[in-house]
């Protein structure tokens, strides 16, 4: 956004320097990218006339102009094809530097005659891309300066949320509620109406404007602008074209309201506002044409396309020298069609830069009055009533704001008054109520919603400098790190000590993977790329990615995990910790063969994992997994306890069809997840946590048992049917070996278990230990258990 010292000017009344005006500017939050300091070097171009043109002798397109410089008179040798007798152009000396390629010119021969300069075409000035003709000026004195600006020109950098601020008003407002200068409110304009004459608008449903303001006036004689506002125009770096064109951007710039102009003698009857058709062309003011994307926001009359609306206007309807009648427009169009159609098209325009970003619908009224009393006052005419159709724009926000709000969030205090203060000057309206303040946003600031935005508005005016340092707190009172916070650091030492590496992916996935992890994937509107556009179901979706990659890299024995976020169907973000192993275990030696990871492996790190995380894996209830991204025979949900409804932790082998997708299905990878909001924050005193090891000096018994159940009792029950014959003497209980076959019946398995019991205070004796087996295998009967013969 750029801008010179006399056009703040018409907002504030200011006696500052530049250079702390942009102190002031950077300190409130619209950072000051540059200072441009008038060029000298552009003072050198003159406006000139051409006096005597004269065909040069020695080629057939180069001319030998006589040109009146102001105090001399100069030869010129020039190819330009406009160049004649009594044309007044611009006339750059030796010694000048061409804006266009920085070329310094010298007095030289050309095709044997000398030339004392040059003729300049607006493509040279970097004024336009013209460069078919010298510039045609019209009402220019002879001798001055071309370039009349000699202010420094703010360029300052706008965030999306400030669109206020691509107004010079706007910037002007914040300076006033800084302190410096005083505000001029220009807003209130006297507008009498001379004609009783409207032009029929009618916006079609979902067209992406909602409100459209027009005025016409009549009678005008389209003329070259003033000197000032064509120095406003030409200092920033746009080119003066005429009064009503001119008039227009102005105000864009002034009151960030873009406006269009249309010659009302162009429109056939009406102003229809409605989606385009499916390849309906458009000739643009750019003089190209354009086929429009279906569903586009355009301006129409019964025949044809007007302007394609917030963005550019037409050909069709166009200003010239010879337009009488006007009709002004001023409206609200939707951003998102705005940004939509200009990617499309790859046409990007100050007023699309407007308007995508957020134009008060409020202004209309404002930007029509003060356009056509400008052009009245420039090229006469008379104004018709200003028509505004569509919905009327939103209430503005409303916020109850709590005095002591900002001391309890910033940390110390600032007078109410100076508050109230600073929020009048931003536009706010004010009504204090007890120990509150009933605040109206103002409508050029949609972004403040909510007290903490009210803070922030304060605070951004006060300063960043005045909040007081001080010393942090020495003392520490609480916690840093709430429990799931430790845990997931937990998990991640806990992962690497099993050799486990980290990665660290987007949450957004591929939606070609990801529906393989849930029924409904959650597509992203606008996502960075074509295969980041949803949010992840799991963390698998990104894991086998990255599986995938390191495989095809000939990576295949690696154990990686991630612990981030997965969406659910609702939207409802969770944290899981997940881990994924493929191909061989070992790597194969002399005495050892290559061992492909398998589910029991997942499993045993899942449980050490678990263990490590504080939880009794000794409680630990089983079942299988429902989940469609696991093998329906190889896979387990965990619970805390047989009672539990919610699943902690899940495992298995990723199903074939998956793999088969990846193009990873022989390395049959495996994983598990843990699901952290799931795991509660147990009691201080139920905490589990490691043992330390003891050494027992009293000598351990083992006993072997080989039984024969029905094959729907799950390892699970026995261990925890053994486990309670005797839940302190019993050490350890190993399943070592499974058998189902000829020998027994085909509903049948023969599971081998080792029991391993451990004294505390004596050597066990005999009758003791034939006890203990007794019991455990009585307890194993009621399973429907038997010992095999």
């Amino acid at each position: 956004m750029k801008f010179t010292q006399s056009w703040l000017a018409r907002h504030l009344k200011i006696k500052s320097t530049s250079n702390h005006i942009s102190e002031v500017l950077t300190k409130i939050g619209l950072e000051v990218e540059s200072i441009t300091k008038p060029n000298k070097n552009l003072n050198l171009f003159k406006v000139a006339q051409i006096l005597n043109v004269s065909k040069h002798p020695n080629a057939d397109k180069l001319k030998i102009c006589e040109v009146n410089v102001g105090r001399d008179t100069v030869k010129v040798v020039c190819g330009a094809s406009n160049a004649r007798e009594r044309l007044i152009t611009v006339f750059a000396p030796p010694g000048a530097i061409i804006p266009k390629n920085n070329m310094k010119l010298e007095v030289a021969k050309i095709r044997g005659v000398e030339s004392f300069g040059m003729l300049c075409s607006e493509s040279e000035l970097n004024i336009s891309n013209d460069s078919k003709g010298i510039i045609e000026l019209k009402k220019h004195k002879v001798g001055e300066n071309f370039f009349q600006n000699e202010e420094d020109v703010f360029d300052i950098a706008i965030t999306p949320n400030r669109s206020d601020c691509l107004g010079v008003k706007g910037i002007a407002r914040d300076l006033y509620a800084s302190g410096l200068g005083k505000f001029i409110d220009n807003s209130k304009i006297s507008f009498k109406s001379k004609l009783n004459r409207k032009i029929k608008v009618s916006i079609q449903k979902n067209s992406g404007c909602s409100m459209f303001g027009s005025l016409i006036i009549q009678g005008i004689k389209n003329c070259e602008s003033p000197k000032w506002l064509k120095s406003y125009l030409s200092s920033i770096g746009l080119k003066p074209i005429s009064a009503i064109v001119d008039i227009t951007n102005f105000i864009m710039i002034d009151l960030n309201r873009p406006m269009h102009a249309y010659d009302l003698n162009k429109i056939e009857k009406e102003i229809i506002v409605r989606k385009s058709k499916n390849n309906e062309r458009f000739l643009a003011l750019d003089d190209k044409e354009y086929n429009l994307p279906t569903n586009s926001c355009v301006i129409t009359d019964r025949n044809s396309v007007l302007g394609l609306g917030g963005i550019i206007g037409g050909k069709t309807s166009s200003i010239s020298n010879n337009t009488s009648d006007i009709v002004l427009e001023a409206a609200a169009f939707d951003p998102i069609s705005i940004s939509s159609t200009s990617k499309k098209l790859s046409l990007i325009t100050d007023a699309k830069y407007r308007f995508e970003r957020g134009v008060d619908p409020n202004s209309i009224a404002e930007g029509l009055k003060i356009a056509a009393k400008l052009i009245t006052e420039i090229c006469g005419g008379k104004t018709g009533k200003i028509s505004i159709v569509g919905k009327k724009p939103l209430q503005n926000n409303k916020i109850k704001y709590d005095l002591q709000f900002f001391s309890k969030k910033i940390g110390f205090d600032i007078p109410i008054n100076k508050q109230s203060e600073i929020l009048k000057k931003l536009g706010f309206n004010i009504k204090k109520s007890g120990k509150f303040l009933n605040l109206t946003v103002p409508s050029w600031r949609p972004d403040i919603s909510k007290p903490e935005c009210i803070t922030e508005e304060i605070l951004r005016i006060i300063g960043l400098d005045k909040i007081p340092s001080s010393p942090p707190d020495t003392k520490k009172i609480k916690e840093s790190l709430n429990y799931h916070q430790k845990l997931f650091h937990l998990l991640q030492r806990s992962f690497a000590s099993r050799g486990y590496k980290e990665t660290i992916s987007w949450t957004f996935t591929n939606s070609k993977y990801d529906v393989y992890f849930s029924d409904a994937t959650k597509k992203i509107q606008n996502p960075i790329s074509s295969d980041l556009d949803c949010l992840r179901s799991s963390n698998y979706v990104n894991l086998l990615t990255q599986l995938k990659n390191n495989i095809d890299r000939s990576y295949t024995n690696i154990p990686i995990f991630e612990i981030g976020p997965y969406f659910e169907k609702d939207l409802n973000q969770k944290i899981a910790a997940s881990g994924i192993y493929s191909g061989n275990k070992n790597y194969s030696t002399w005495i050892e063969p290559n061992k492909q990871i398998s589910i029991y492996d997942i499993k045993e790190d899942l449980l050490y994992i678990l263990s490590d995380a504080g939880i009794d894996i000794d409680n630990l209830f089983i079942k299988r997994s429902q989940k469609k991204y696991y093998h329906p025979g190889k896979s387990g949900e965990i619970f805390t306890n047989e009672t539990s409804k919610e699943c902690i932790a899940s495992f298995g082998e990723i199903h074939p069809i998956i793999t088969k997708h990846f193009d990873i299905e022989k390395y049959k990878p495996c994983g598990f997840e843990i699901y952290l909001d799931s795991i509660k924050e147990p009691k201080l005193p139920q905490r589990i946590i490691k043992n330390k090891f003891e050494k027992s000096n009293l000598q351990i018994v083992e006993r072997d048992f080989a039984l024969i159940f029905n094959k729907d009792v799950t390892a699970q029950e026995i261990k925890k049917t053994i486990k309670n014959t005797n839940p302190i003497l019993i050490k350890s209980i190993d399943f070592f070996d499974l058998y189902e076959g000829e020998k027994i019946d085909q509903n049948q398995k023969s599971v081998a278990i080792k029991v391993i019991f451990e004294p505390k205070k004596e050597t066990f004796k005999d009758k003791e230990i034939e006890m203990f087996c007794k019991n455990i295998i009585a307890s194993l009967e009621t399973l429907g258990g038997s010992l095999r013969s």
